[in-house]
């Protein structure tokens, strides 16, 4: 960002007395006016814009244009062709399929800040706070839900079941509501399918008043084709890459923006921070970071450009992600920044002065895949395969994670995530409820889409929305009573989240293949002596006194248990507590039998009176 400058302020549609001052980005334009509303849409009696020839930027004002009229620019391109553009940088747009720009200036008051404050106070802390991510697709939580129906129905829902935060799929604006906001056309304008802008920061400040976090996904990998967007806005390739190598994205038919161009980065960043100052969101997901950095995404021998090296490395993209965590962090101490990066970038989540990404967390992709192969299978099935149950712990700390059973694995024919598990209603809603403990109790951020909470039947349609009988089985069956005790129960043991990073925070103590059985335990702060052990059965039988590992003699607390009656399993386990003997087994000093339940998940706390007794 040039000067410490807002790049909202300098650019977009900003109502003054007797009319609006405009100003838009158009170097290669031959003309540029301003028509909407105020004019009746007359190209005659449009306002011309005056060029300054050092920015590219066009300027003017008018008269009689102000608030929620609907407004474009009429562009004569280098290519001596007229074309009709919405705002770039509007703050507002129409309902699509309607396209045109509006003017919009906020008048909303945040009651916030004492969240900001403590937000501001957690600068560079994420990687040991505790996070579980509810994540949400807004017009298809519950249909014709606005704005500001969400943030009464959204934030009660989101609050009785314990999570941390939220994520939005994509707000900002997309003419095609099946691209689920990942085809996005207005970068500084949340889509007013569901409401205007101010309903929108009325659903953050609610969330932030219930302490719930608010996370964004963020889009800058791409823009779509739309003739009156940015493609070929002033008759060039402006905001596109002008190779077709590098400008057009083969699986997606979008085009890619010029990573290299500052005023591209320019208007990226300034997308970014618009989104953290403007509507208080407290961090970006950014979606597809591998097509960002990498040439040859997608792409066979011949249809790309390798970078000055010779390599296939994007390296204006990576200067550009560089630029961008470094400017977020800088202006905005605690916002935290995400990336789904899916190829194995190194240093994703390592500082930019030690020549990482900066992203302060990743999606781990892998544990994903590995996780959902081996539940997918039949439990007489899965000692063939226990490999993939225990891949990702070899990989679980190369960067600062975040688990994901994201949106992208319950569409496109993939079933839904209680559909993935083997047998009838009974033992999927089983299996989801040990697949679900099972990732709270692991190494990483947690993140579960909408519909998982309750073991939606059929996979994920945003023309359908969630099936919300499902949900009252689920109330019946004790699902969503498991979601919220275990979101209580993390948040209550500070071992599952405070050492997520560090190798040392984790230890494995059993891996029994036969059994389809692993267990681990998760440790507190150095000195507090606190730790948590997760004894995952994930086989279709009840295991008895099966004995493991543990790290220390002494009683240890049965927290949760996926098989308990109240959640609508068998009631098989450890009468509240198990006691390790001074008997050292695979490596550990101490030993316990337990019993767990067929397909569930047991969480044992312990506290080490020793460690505890001397910190104190």
């Amino acid at each position: 960002m040039t000067g410490g400058t807002r790049y909202w302020d300098r650019l977009g549609a900003h109502p003054e007395p007797g009319g609006t001052r405009f100003a838009v980005w158009a170097p290669n334009a031959r003309r540029v006016q301003v028509t909407g509303d105020f004019d009746g849409w007359d190209p005659h009696r449009a306002a011309d814009l005056n060029r300054d020839d050092w920015s590219g930027c066009w300027h003017g004002f008018a008269e009689g244009a102000g608030q929620w009229d609907r407004y474009k620019y009429r562009v004569l391109g280098a290519d001596g062709v007229w074309r009709l553009k919405a705002d770039p940088v509007a703050f507002h747009s129409e309902t699509p399929p309607s396209d045109a720009s509006r003017i919009f200036a906020s008048s909303y008051h945040w009651q916030d800040a004492d969240w900001l404050k403590a937000r501001r106070e957690t600068a560079g802390e994420h990687a040991s706070l505790p996070m579980t991510v509810y994540e949400v697709h807004l017009p298809s939580w519950r249909r014709g839900r606005s704005y500001w129906d969400l943030a009464s129905e959204l934030v009660d829902y989101v609050q009785r079941h314990g999570f941390t935060h939220v994520e939005f799929l994509p707000v900002t604006e997309h003419p095609y509501g099946g691209s689920w906001g990942y085809q996005s056309t207005g970068f500084f304008a949340p889509t007013s399918r569901l409401g205007q802008p101010d309903d929108l920061r009325y659903l953050v400040d609610r969330l932030h008043q219930a302490e719930i976090g608010v996370l964004v996904d963020w889009v800058p990998a791409h823009f779509p084709r739309d003739p009156w967007a940015l493609a070929r806005f002033d008759g060039t390739a402006l905001y596109e890459h002008p190779d077709p190598r590098r400008g057009e994205h083969p699986d997606w038919g979008s085009l890619i923006f010029d990573f290299g161009r500052w005023e591209v980065r320019d208007f990226l960043i300034g997308s970014a921070l618009y989104w953290i100052e403007e509507f208080h969101a407290d961090g970006l997901r950014v979606d597809a970071v591998s097509s960002m950095l990498h040439l040859d995404y997608s792409r066979g021998p011949g249809q790309w450009e390798p970078n000055i090296y010779g390599g296939t490395e994007n390296l204006e993209a990576a200067s550009l992600l560089r630029s961008l965590n470094d400017e977020i962090h800088s202006r905005h101490p605690g916002v935290v920044m995400i990336a789904e990066e899916s190829a194995a970038w190194p240093g994703v989540t390592r500082p930019t002065a030690e020549g990482g990404l900066g992203f302060d967390l990743k999606w781990n992709m892998g544990w994903m895949n590995d996780t959902l192969r081996y539940v997918e299978r039949d439990p007489i099935h899965r000692s063939h395969h226990h490999r993939d149950l225990t891949q990702p712990s070899t990989y679980a700390f190369s960067e600062k994670y975040l688990l994901p059973l994201s949106h992208d694995e319950v569409v496109h024919g993939k079933g839904s995530l209680a559909g993935k598990q083997p047998g009838g209603r009974d033992e999927q809603v089983r299996g989801l409820r040990g697949l679900l403990a099972y990732q709270w109790a692991f190494p990483g951020k947690k993140l579960l889409f909408m519909g998982g909470e309750f073991g939606q039947r059929a996979e994920w349609s945003e023309e359908r929305g969630l099936d919300w009988p499902d949900a009252d089985e689920a109330e019946r069956r004790g699902l969503t009573r498991l979601i919220a005790d275990a979101n209580a129960r993390y948040r209550e043991h500070p071992a599952l989240w405070i050492r997520d990073a560090d190798p040392l925070g984790t230890r494995w103590l059993n891996s029994d293949s036969g059994a389809n059985l692993l267990a681990f335990a998760r440790f507190g702060e150095y000195e507090d002596g606190t730790a948590l052990v997760c004894v995952a059965n994930f086989s279709g039988v009840q295991v008895r006194d099966y004995r493991i590992g543990m790290p220390w003699p002494g009683t240890w607390r049965e927290v949760l248990n996926t098989d308990a009656a109240g959640y609508g399993g068998s009631g098989a386990g450890n009468l509240g507590a198990v006691t390790a003997v001074d008997e050292p087994w695979s490596g550990e000093a101490a030993s316990a039998r337990v019993t767990v339940g067929a397909g569930a998940v047991v969480w044992l706390a312990g506290r080490h009176s020793a460690l505890s007794s001397a910190s104190a």
